[in-house]
């Protein structure tokens, strides 16, 4: 009984997709002026996730000084925001579930404000752990929040664009952060983050709810209402919305699977891809350079506002070029590339590190360090960024995704929070012991790749389910 519902499941979105590749006209061909609007409202909590991840970076030097923070209690401060998002992003499934997905992002958003103004008046250690704790709790449930909102009013056809819109309203966030932290005190950074915190906010009264969370709820008549005013008032909504409404009831159909219903025999090659990607995505060391560019640019040598700058630069057109380069150039053959480059990158700041300890070109050594932290950020913009996360939409079957995702949501946090609060005491143990065990982790993760991760592009989720679960496919 479950495998006939999951085939027709499989056979709702199939012919929808059908629908969408040759023309067939369902109302959600063209982009309304209520798409681009409801879009650019939950992008903004888009901003606040990567303004939170790149803040650390420049308060840094600010923060131990006016508070007079040891290395320790900052590391806590910089890695308590992965222990919050952890939390929020196991949560926020479930509320949004019962509240829909306006509400839960207005309580993230809330949480975030209340989270960055704990920061701006904090006069010692705790309150400023407290806000860093609630703005973790806020961006993690934020981080699942909006890429769900957006597929959710986005038509199909339209939906993969917008989708990169999250993505690269992360890295700008992050990005305009660092540029900011350099020409602005860390109070005044905090409060400045507050401003898209009450965009969101006021923005989520003017979007309307999500027409699958009403359609789900048995609100159809507002659903229907509200799927019209998304696709314009002129379109045809029949075909979408009894797509949406046999979806809904098919979904219902199928057991609520756990988390412990993942570790069977049978999804064992997505599970390990699944937590496996994410392990060596932040095992190679993206939350410690995030969290800390400035204060590796000063260890080695190198201008911190200078290379933070260039390095959001670079960041910006990279998550550009990714967008265009997914769908064209294959997932699996950009994870090799991003993880390639990150391995160079670590070697080349590793390599800066064992210089400067040898005193042996000195005057070089900044300028490496530099280009591998440039070499690092463009290859992981370009692959290890999204492509993770993509890929777990893509290798799970259609009633373990909620499970599947909570679980690999918990790993990502989890690992990002070890290693942005490892990475200080590191340092202090090998500079350059630190960034060669992050280009081995590269390496594993090109070997990984090659030998785990299947090409989902262009095919079906019949085909991605029958080659990453045979098992399943013969119950």
């Amino acid at each position: 009984m479950e495998r006939e519902t999951q085939r027709q499941l499989h056979s709702s979105l199939l012919d929808e997709e059908c629908s969408s590749t040759y023309g067939i006209q369902n109302g959600g061909s063209s982009v309304t002026a209520a798409v681009v609007l409801s879009t650019f409202i939950a992008v903004c909590g888009s901003y606040v996730f990567g303004a939170s991840v790149g803040y650390s970076s420049p308060a840094e030097n600010g923060i131990r000084s006016d508070l007079g923070l040891s290395v320790a209690e900052y590391s806590i401060f910089g890695s308590i925001l992965s222990i919050g998002a952890m939390l929020g992003a196991a949560m926020s499934g479930k509320i949004a579930d019962v509240v829909g997905q306006r509400i839960a992002m207005g309580i993230s958003e809330i949480l975030c404000v209340i989270g960055w103004l704990a920061i701006f008046l904090s006069k010692d250690a705790w309150p400023l752990d407290l806000g860093r704790l609630l703005t973790g709790i806020g961006v993690g449930s934020l981080s699942y929040l909006v890429p769900v909102y957006i597929a959710d009013v986005t038509p199909k056809n339209l939906r993969g664009g917008f989708a990169n819109f999250h993505q690269f309203m992360i890295t700008f966030g992050t990005a305009m952060t660092y540029v900011l932290g350099t020409v602005v005190s860390w109070r005044i950074l905090a409060l400045i983050v507050t401003i898209p915190c009450l965009v969101h906010l006021v923005g989520l009264f003017m979007i309307p709810e999500s027409p699958r969370w009403l359609a789900k709820t048995g609100r159809h008549k507002e659903f229907e209402v509200t799927l019209q005013s998304l696709r314009g008032a002129n379109s045809d909504i029949s075909q979408e919305a009894n797509q949406i409404t046999d979806y809904t009831e098919l979904l219902e159909q199928l057991p609520n699977a756990g988390i412990l219903e993942l570790f069977q025999r049978t999804y064992s090659r997505s599970l390990i891809v699944g937590v496996g990607l994410m392990l060596l995505q932040q095992l190679g060391g993206v939350s410690a350079i995030s969290f800390y560019a400035s204060s590796i640019f000063e260890a080695a040598g190198f201008s911190a506002t200078i290379g933070t700058i260039i390095m959001a630069a670079v960041q910006i057109v990279m998550i550009i070029l990714s967008v265009f380069l997914t769908d064209k150039s294959g997932r699996r053959a950009l994870l090799m590339v991003s993880a390639s480059g990150t391995c160079l990158g670590c070697l080349l700041v590793g390599l800066a590190f064992s210089l400067q300890d040898i005193h042996w070109c000195k005057a070089f050594a900044p300028i490496l360090a530099f280009v591998g932290i440039l070499v690092y950020s463009a290859f992981f913009g370009v692959g290890l960024a999204a492509i993770p996360w993509l890929l777990m939409s893509e290798i799970f079957p259609v009633n373990m995704k909620g499970s599947a995702g909570s679980l690999v949501s918990t790993v990502n946090w989890f690992t990002s929070w070890i290693v942005a609060y490892v990475f200080n005491f590191s340092m202090e143990w090998s500079s350059a012991g630190t960034f060669y065990v992050f280009a081995g982790i590269g390496s594993l993760t090109v070997i990984f790749v090659g030998k785990m991760v299947p090409e989902t592009k262009r095919r079906t989720l019949e085909e991605i389910q029958a080659a990453m679960n045979p098992l399943a496919e013969r119950r």
